[in-house]
């Protein structure tokens, strides 16, 4: 299994129960269409199929890394 880079793990997380503490108090429990493209992008990450098991394994996986927070730079590649 592929680990993603912590920051860009720790910024999903952060994201995801961002929008879900925001929506329980807007949409009454209902997933919008952003929490669950990050829901989504958290299962595929943790190679889980749920996103409760999604945010342990993140957790877990930030609680164990030691990598500086910024994430890798990344070069685009155009495609002609």
């Amino acid at each position: 299994m592929l680990i993603p880079h912590p920051a860009v793990l720790r910024r999903l997380v952060e994201e995801y129960e961002n929008v879900q503490a925001e929506e329980a108090e807007q949409n009454g429990g209902r997933m919008s269409p952003r929490a669950q493209d990050l829901a989504y992008t958290l299962c595929v990450s943790t190679g889980t199929r749920d996103v409760r098991r999604a945010l342990d394994a993140a957790h877990r996986l930030l609680a164990t890394t030691t990598t500086p927070q910024a994430p890798p730079e990344t070069t685009e590649i155009g495609v002609g």
